[in-house]
């Protein structure tokens, strides 16, 4: 399955958070989220949200609700503002996901170019990948969140970024995700995708929003991309 789905990829768009690292491993996303509500209901806003987005560990849930219902205001600016904070200090304590180096080192040297596309801040991703000496393989292909919240994924906006940037063909583009945002982004986009899926509660929520090919390792992966090259160079 895997060398079907890569053997004819150029161009390879990475989510960031999941496929690459673990951005809030030492930083627990689950606090961030918590303190976000903490920190509106300071200011007496308590009712921006509903229960269950004020139960959900997810700090982007927040923030895409509080925009959805004042966009374009100073509140959704600071709570911006405030999560990029929390994503910088957090590539500190980062855990790289597992083979994902490799993966991408190997991938941009037998040629395929490489992007980043994202909901997390763009600094935060130039930051991590530096101290892991993986900037040049992406850069100046780094596409995060912008000022517009409206334009997250599941909006395939930073996907079609990439792929005008990079005059990429979707049909030989792949985009690797681990959230039903990435499939349904890559899904509206035109191009290829590989769900990862580092549990089971991740890969029933890949499934569930339509996603055929998943991984649970970038192992293999890295080993089918490894012997591609091979066979290029023969």
């Amino acid at each position: 399955m895997l060398r079907i789905l890569t053997g004819p990829v150029r161009f390879v768009l990475f989510d960031f958070d999941g496929p690459i690292c673990r951005l809030f491993a030492g930083h627990s996303a689950e606090r961030v989220a918590k303190d976000l509500v903490r920190w509106l209901e300071g200011r007496g806003l308590h009712g921006l949200l509903t229960d269950e987005e004020r139960k959900l560990a997810d700090p982007y849930v927040v923030l895409r609700a509080v925009d959805r219902r004042h966009p374009r205001s100073d509140l959704v600016d600071e709570l911006e503002e405030w999560l990029t904070r929390q994503e910088l200090s957090a590539v500190a304590s980062a855990w790289p996901t597992a083979y994902a180096d490799r993966l991408i080192r190997t991938w941009s040297s037998v040629g395929a170019r490489l992007a980043v596309t994202t909901n997390n801040a763009p600094g935060a991703v130039e930051s991590y990948l530096e101290t892991r000496g993986l900037l040049g393989c992406f850069a100046p292909h780094i596409y995060g969140r912008t000022q517009d919240l409206r334009l997250l994924k599941p909006d395939p906006h930073c996907v079609n970024r990439a792929l005008s940037a990079m005059g990429a063909d979707p049909a030989a583009t792949l985009m690797i995700g681990d959230a039903p945002s990435d499939y349904v982004a890559a899904l509206r986009a035109g191009v290829r995708f590989l769900g990862f899926a580092r549990n089971e509660r991740k890969a029933g929520l890949l499934r569930g929003a339509g996603a055929e090919h998943l991984v649970g390792s970038l192992e293999l992966l890295s080993k089918v991309v490894y012997g591609m090259g091979g066979t290029k160079a023969q």
